[in-house]
């Protein structure tokens, strides 16, 4: 019985540890994506480590624990404008539901070749309804709404009789490398998400004017369409997954998420050693540093 105890106990904390060590590759991708500011389209996949919301059920944390992880932030008029969106919106999201069942597993897959947060597919939902022949009255066509020009500097071929744009597993690929590529410029989701809109001039005219690069501080020097792009963006990932996720956040946010994520994690890992100290000879930490790990993964 004792013996079953403490391989319990153990297995919860190394399953803490795994979301620390995968905390600790996030931070390594963020210092690739700051290093890395000129938009280069090319067909070298980004190997950065993956972080969304998907990121505690993927290391096994139990439901109580889940419970208690920190909130994933959002600003105050964010949460204004998705609590009013949702709200007239219901049954068109709906519809935007049903239609996810076949293209969302595809997105999915691409996003996660490429280690981008699979919730970029939500941007999807807003360029174009999911409706893959779509054409906007400027010209922009299919299921992310590229324009010729931006399509094949993408590699995406476009002529008078073959449209690749409107070919969903080979469009997605194009908008996860201009994605990529936007937030590797930007270092932050919500800007990255705001230049897919508008193209990366008006965003650095924004950060200039503004003095800031937080997107709710230079929302106002951005064209209205590109503000409601964004916010469209974060309501529509609200009604899907029910919460924030790493593209709904600031750059700022995330820094603090991932510290408090880090803290609680640690909690989990000490209060099971803890525990595991009552009922055993020896203790968890004889195994895991969690001071070491916590170390790491702040750098």
């Amino acid at each position: 019985m004792k013996t079953m105890l403490n391989n319990k106990l153990i297995k919860k904390s190394l399953v803490s540890t795994v979301l620390l060590i995968s905390i600790a590759l996030i931070a390594t991708a963020g210092n690739y994506y700051a290093e890395s500011v000129a938009i280069q389209h090319n067909d070298t996949i980004n190997q950065a480590p993956r972080f969304d919301t998907t990121l505690f059920r993927l290391s096994g944390l139990d439901s109580e624990a889940l419970s208690k992880a920190p909130a994933i932030p959002l600003n105050k008029q964010g949460s204004n404008f998705v609590q009013v969106y949702l709200k007239k919106y219901d049954e068109h999201m709906e519809l935007m539901k049903e239609r996810s069942i076949r293209i969302f597993p595809i997105m999915d897959s691409i996003f996660s070749l490429y280690d981008l947060p699979e919730e970029l597919k939500y941007l999807a939902v807003v360029e174009s309804e999911l409706r893959p022949k779509v054409v906007s009255h400027v010209g922009a066509r299919g299921t992310w709404q590229f324009m010729p020009t931006t399509a094949r500097l993408l590699k995406l071929k476009v002529t008078k009789h073959y449209d690749e744009r409107t070919n969903v597993a080979k469009s997605t690929v194009a908008a996860a490398k201009y994605l990529r590529d936007l937030h590797a410029q930007f270092g932050d989701w919500p800007l990255a998400i705001a230049a897919y809109n508008c193209g990366p001039a008006p965003i650095l005219k924004a950060i200039k004017k503004s003095g800031s690069r937080n997107f709710w501080k230079l929302q106002h020097y951005l064209p209205a369409e590109t503000r409601g792009h964004v916010k469209r963006f974060i309501a529509t990932h609200y009604y899907f997954e029910g919460q924030g996720g790493i593209t709904t956040m600031t750059k700022e946010e995330c820094k603090k998420y991932k510290k408090d994520m880090i803290n609680y994690v640690a909690k989990l890992n000490k209060d099971a050693e803890n525990e595991n100290k009552v009922n055993s000879n020896s203790t968890i930490s004889d195994i895991i540093n969690d001071e070491k790990l916590v170390k790491v993964a702040s750098n």
